[in-house]
């Protein structure tokens, strides 16, 4: 998500800094106060940013860190005539008001001018302590010391304001507010532009890219969520009421004026003129588990037929395996997206079968990131985050045919059986025809 933010701030990640992932500190290099601010008007996974002052693996390493830090650069926050107060947070360790008090007293030799006020400050300044990632195993002193000037807070509070639980219309699979910012974040979605979702539901992932003032669309095959018609999802409740559709949702956070509209439509069959018409496609493709994966089939086909009902809209349908809606998704984000827009899906996984050379791949589109949300002790979901890097010709249209990579991705197809099943029962079962 930073990555991502820093570079619609203008900004780049360097290779070079340190990624410690044992730790919630991350030191990085930005070129100005104002890009780390831009930073923190979007993420909703970092907490804070300051400017560092110091650092150290100890605080006798941490006052020298300081006593080096360049004085002009302190200056101007220090004045006579300025206020402030010093903060003091430890991670995976409580301190006593007293063990607080003298940590922040040792830092007597820093050229403090002002006045302190602790209710409404003009600057304020941090130490932070990190005493590791285990809860079981507390050190008596820190693995590292930080001392900073704390410049802006991130989003964390959208993740409340924005929760499910108040939202008006939802679904069985509606999205988790703070998965839906970070999907939106790694997207770079900004404003006025045109964001789309092919498998929207109730909606969830339009609203994270309305807040940061994009216009949003969707289609879904499913009539009676599209129009929310039919059985509610809530507990207390039999039928969904007037109130409850997507637009409405959008209303209710004051962002009815991005909505463009949703359709019901199959994204096996793509309705839209051919030309670059999306700056970002964000969406979470059914996976069979708590909703069905289908298309639209023909007479031809041997399939269900389904007389017209509030219960489901679709006259004829057939299964749509995870591995199809994959490749037409790529391919249709390859054909769709502007240069440099960002497709934003989440991959389920079958862990003990996992090898990166799974995650489904198309020539126009590279590769961005690939993160991990564990969902039990065997599957997890990946979200995976491409950025169309070519333009798209009729040739690329089915290239991944060609490739002799499509057989890997096959494996998709049995995710639903591969969730139910669990490893434990799996394995005995194994065992059991091994012995026959």
């Amino acid at each position: 998500e930073i990555t991502s933010l820093l570079s619609l701030c203008g900004g780049q990640f360097s290779g070079e800094q340190e990624i410690r992932v044992n730790s919630p500190f991350w030191i990085l290099n930005i070129p100005s106060e104002e890009m780390a601010r831009g930073l923190m008007k979007r993420t909703v996974c970092a907490k804070s940013i300051f400017e560092l002052w110091g650092y150290g693996r100890s605080a006798g390493e941490l006052y020298a860190s300081l006593k080096n830090y360049p004085v002009d650069k302190m200056l101007p926050y220090l004045q006579s005539d300025s206020t402030y107060k010093v903060h003091i947070h430890t991670f995976n360790k409580t301190l006593t008001q007293a063990q607080k008090i003298k940590k922040i007293d040792a830092l007597e030799f820093l050229p403090f001018k002002g006045k302190v006020n602790l209710k409404n400050p003009e600057h304020i300044f941090w130490i932070l302590e990190d005493y590791g990632m285990n809860p079981n195993n507390v050190p008596e002193e820190p693995f590292h010391l930080y001392f900073g000037r704390w410049i802006a807070d991130g989003q964390r509070e959208l993740i409340e304001s924005y929760s499910v639980k108040k939202r008006h219309f939802i679904g069985n699979t509606s999205m988790d507010a703070c998965l839906s910012f970070i999907m939106a974040n790694h997207g770079r979605v900004k404003p006025n532009d045109v964001v789309y979702d092919p498998f929207v539901g109730t909606g969830g992932l339009l609203i994270s890219s309305a807040h940061f003032g994009a216009y949003v669309c969707g289609t879904d095959i499913d009539y009676n969520t599209i129009h929310g018609l039919g059985k509610a999802s809530r507990k207390d409740q039999k039928w969904r009421g007037p109130d409850e559709n997507i637009r409405a949702n959008l209303r209710q956070y004051g962002l009815e004026k991005y909505y463009l509209d949703a359709l019901v439509a199959d994204s096996s069959r793509p309705i839209w003129r051919k030309g670059m018409l999306f700056d970002a496609i964000i969406t979470d493709p059914p996976y069979g588990i708590r909703e069905a994966t289908r298309r639209t089939g023909s007479p031809k086909e041997t399939v269900k037929s389904v007389e017209r009902s509030t219960e489901n809209h679709i006259f004829v349908s057939s299964n749509y395996h995870l591995s199809d809606i994959f490749f037409d998704l790529l391919k249709f984000a390859a054909e769709y997206l502007v240069m440099g827009g960002r497709l934003v899906y989440w991959l389920p996984i079958y862990r003990p079968e996992y090898t990166e050379e799974i995650i489904p791949r198309h020539p126009c589109l590279k590769l961005i990131s690939n993160c991990e949300q564990m969902l039990s002790s065997h599957t997890s979901r990946r979200l995976i985050t491409m950025e169309k890097v070519k333009e798209f010709k009729d040739q690329d249209e089915n290239s991944y045919l060609l490739d002799g990579q499509y057989m890997p991705y096959r494996g998709h197809n049995s995710f639903r059986e591969k969730y139910f099943s669990g490893v434990t029962k799996r394995i005995a079962k194994e065992e059991k025809d091994n012995q026959k």
